[in-house]
């Protein structure tokens, strides 16, 4: 996608030295919604990159819990 902005903004300088009017029109268009697009995409691998806590015990923390019975609790 950066490789794509670019290159629209070497054609919007191409345009402009030729006096490409319309074409300089579009191609800021573009530029403007691939903009855009690396913004949403910078803005996911933020939020991807975030860890989030659930308030969940992590194993090691269930593994280590013991419970005790008494032998009343077994019988029929």
């Amino acid at each position: 996608m950066t490789d794509i902005r670019d290159n629209l903004m070497a054609r919007i300088i191409e345009a402009e030295r030729e006096g490409w009017l319309d074409e300089v029109e579009g191609l800021q268009v573009s530029l403007a919604g691939a903009q855009d697009k690396l913004d949403q995409l910078d803005a996911e691998a933020a939020r991807r990159s975030s860890a989030v806590d659930l308030g969940m015990s992590a194993f090691a923390d269930i593994a280590n819990r013991t419970t005790t019975a008494s032998a009343d609790q077994y019988r029929p």
